[in-house]
Formats: C-alpha cells, sequence, structure tokens
C-alpha cells in the first residue's frame, strides 16, 4: 500500500488523467441516457474540455481555470444543459484555491459565487412553476459546494504554507546549530592549541637550554652540570603535568573530572615563572607597581601566558647576551604587562604576519588570548634595539 501511495504521489498528472477519462465515460453514458440540448457536436466539446481541466489541473492550474470558464461561458451560448462534466469546475476550483497563483484563487471564488446564478438564469424552465424564490434558493444550494471546495483549498494553502514555513524555520535552526558547533569546535581547537604551544615552547624550551648547559659543563663543573639536569627534570615534570591536565580536558570534557586536576597559572606564579628563566642563564628584571589584588581568572592565565611566551621569544630569538625586563602594574581599572630585552629582537613577519612558513604561532596565541578579555597589544622593536611586548588587560570583559 505505501508503495501504490508513493507511486501516485510522483506520477500526479496520470491520476488525474485517469479520473479525466473516468468522467468521460460517465459523461458519455449520461449524453446517452438523457437528451440534452444545444446540439451534439457542441455537447462533446464541452464535456472534452471540462475532462482536459481535470487531466491538467496540478500541471497547469491557473490555465485550467481560464479553460473552465471558457467552457461554461460557451455553455450559457450553446444552451447546453450542464450535466456530469461540470463536476470538474468544482475540482478546478479546489485546485486553484490550493496551489494556484493568487489572482487565479480570487477569480475561482468570483466565479464559484456567480455560476449558480447565471444557470438558473440560462435554464430556469425547472423551476420556473416555483417563482423566483425557489429559483434563488436553488441557486445559494448550488453555490454552497463551490464556495466549500474554495474554503477547503484555501485552507490546505494556508496548512501547507505553514509546515512549510515550519520546515524551513527547522532547518534553519539546524543550519544555525550546525554553525554554532563549527565555531565553538573552532574556538575550542584554538584554546587548546594555544594552550599546547605555551606549554610545550616554555618548558621545552628551557630544557633545551639547560641540557646544553648540562653538556658544555659536564666535565668541568659537573656539580653546575648536576643542577641544570635537576632542573630538566623539574621542568619536564611541570610539563607532563600540564599536558596531563590538557589531555584530560580533551578526554572529559572538563578538567574536574579528568584524572589529575592541575591548577590554571595565574599572576602569583609569574615570580616562579621569572626565576625559572633565570635559572636558565637569562638576566630577568622582575617589578610589581601598585597593589597586587585577586583579578579575573582570565586575565590572570592571559598575563601569565603573555610574560611567558615574551621571555621564550626572549631565550629564542634575542641572543646569548641578552637581558630582559618583566613589568606588572595594577591599574584601578586593569593589569598592565610590559615585557622588553635588549637583544636583537625578532623579524617582522614574526610579530605582523605570524611568518609565512608557520611560525610566529606564539604572537598570534597573545594576541587572542588578549582579544578575548576584551584588551590591547602592542608588540615590536624597541627604539634602542631589542623587543618589546606591552599588554593592557582590563578587569571586564568585552561585550
Amino acid at each position: 500500500m505505501q508503495r501504490l501511495y508513493a507511486f501516485l504521489r510522483r506520477h500526479p498528472t496520470g491520476v488525474d488523467t485517469f479520473w479525466a477519462v473516468f468522467l468521460l465515460g460517465l459523461s458519455g453514458l449520461s449524453a446517452v441516457a438523457v437528451e440534452r440540448g444545444g446540439g451534439l457536436l457542441a455537447a462533446a466539446l464541452i464535456t472534452i474540455g471540462l475532462c482536459t481541466v481535470v487531466a491538467l489541473r496540478r500541471r497547469a492550474p491557473e490555465k485550467m481555470l481560464l479553460l473552465a470558464i471558457a467552457m461554461g461561458v460557451a455553455q450559457l451560448l450553446t444552451g447546453v444543459v450542464p450535466g456530469t462534466a461540470n463536476f470538474a469546475m468544482l475540482v478546478i476550483v479546489f485546485t486553484v484555491a490550493t496551489v494556484g497563483e493568487r489572482w487565479a484563487s480570487r477569480l475561482a471564488l468570483v466565479c464559484s459565487l456567480g455560476a449558480a446564478g447565471l444557470a438558473q438564469l440560462r435554464w430556469p424552465a425547472e423551476t420556473q412553476q416555483s417563482g423566483w424564490v425557489q429559483q434563488t434558493f436553488v441557486a445559494i444550494v448550488m453555490t454552497v459546494p463551490f464556495v466549500l471546495a474554495w474554503v477547503l483549498g484555501d485552507s490546505m494553502r494556508t496548512r501547507r504554507a505553514y509546515f512549510n514555513q515550519l520546515e524551513e524555520r527547522a532547518a534553519r535552526l539546524e543550519r544555525e546549530r550546525e554553525a554554532q558547533s563549527k565555531v565553538a569546535v573552532a574556538a575550542e581547537r584554538a584554546r587548546i592549541a594555544r594552550e599546547l604551544h605555551d606549554v610545550v615552547a616554555h618548558n621545552v624550551s628551557v630544557m633545551v637550554v639547560q641540557a646544553d648547559g648540562a653538556a658544555y659543563v659536564m666535565d668541568v663543573a659537573p656539580d653546575q652540570a648536576k643542577q641544570a639536569l635537576e632542573t630538566i627534570s623539574s621542568t619536564g615534570r611541570q610539563a607532563l603535568a600540564e599536558m596531563r591536565r590538557l589531555l584530560g580536558v580533551l578526554r572529559t570534557g572538563d578538567a574536574e573530572e579528568s584524572g589529575e586536576y592541575v591548577p590554571q597559572p595565574d599572576v602569583g606564579q609569574i615570580e616562579d615563572l621569572v626565576e625559572q628563566v633565570r635559572q636558565t642563564g637569562l638576566t630577568v628584571d622582575f617589578k610589581i607597581e601598585g597593589t597586587p589584588r585577586p583579578l579575573p581568572s582570565g586575565v590572570e592565565l592571559t598575563a601569565y601566558r603573555i610574560v611567558q611566551e615574551a621571555l621564550t621569544n626572549t631565550r629564542k630569538h634575542g641572543g646569548p647576551d641578552a637581558g630582559a625586563s618583566v613589568r606588572l602594574v595594577y591599574f584601578d581599572d586593569g593589569l598592565g604587562l610590559l615585557v622588553e630585552d635588549d637583544g636583537r629582537g625578532a623579524s617582522h613577519e614574526m610579530y605582523e604576519d605570524g611568518g609565512a612558513d608557520g611560525a610566529g604561532h606564539g604572537m598570534i596565541g597573545m594576541r587572542e588570548r588578549v582579544g578575548m578579555v576584551g584588551g590591547t597589544l602592542d608588540a615590536g622593536p624597541r627604539p634602542g634595539g631589542g623587543f618589546r611586548i606591552s599588554a593592557l588587560l582590563p578587569l571586564k570583559p568585552a561585550r
């Protein structure tokens, strides 16, 4: 049954043609049984025209409405008495009200209201003895089916439009949901990428510097080599702990559900970070101005990562004799950061464009972090040589 129903839905014109042939057969039998006025040829042409209306009603509803009106006018002019084939007029009124253009639907309603009255005026013989009251009543009764057909068709049009609107809205919501999911995934991937870069770049850089130093003094200063190896060990454990935290977030979606929870670094740990960098041989001057106070967690993490990335860049690009300074300034409405070095600095592409060769991701990550908390970042070479990174992090998030 489902296959048959699907087949009929795929071939609407074939179904309509079947009913048109059926209507043509009924009209032929009616013509044989009842003698009709107006001429056999005219009656046959009008019947064929009305059956054509049924056959093509869904393929060309507006044209078939005009054809039905033409056949009705021909009946009035030739005197062919309405018969079984006139059922096509009821069908086309319903069809046009359902799927036709608005002008065609209104025209069908107007014709429906006047067709029965014109028929009573053209063929009054059957009700002549009853008077005009009976004729008016008959006209009203004959008009009701046409009006009901139009109302039913128009209600189906409204219902289809409503369901189409619901489907369109559901599709739009689904597209928006997919777009939001993609944006959320991209944002999460960017956040994780920034965290991984900060963790790996800083800690591995420290380990490489310490390993090189240990290899250099292994024979002449075993104690310094031992201290460098201990630094490598502690730095590696710290990197593993942070990597474990990030991987736990990836697996469970919640850092608190991961096997080992490591707190996010904050401003209070910047001094430990500076001390760790000093152990690698880089001279760092660290100062705090203003009154330290608790800050939003996003601002704290951003400040820590900026200092971490800036000092990592100093070790990578500043040269062997570079020195750096870190300034934290507490304002009433935010936190200021200033990290400077007197080394060789970085190339223009590194701090401006992110590097065409894939370098400069740390600088891109800093700009993204600062933008997320609504702050500003300025990075570039110092007038006297070296490199400078300045950031202002507001206490209130960007709207």
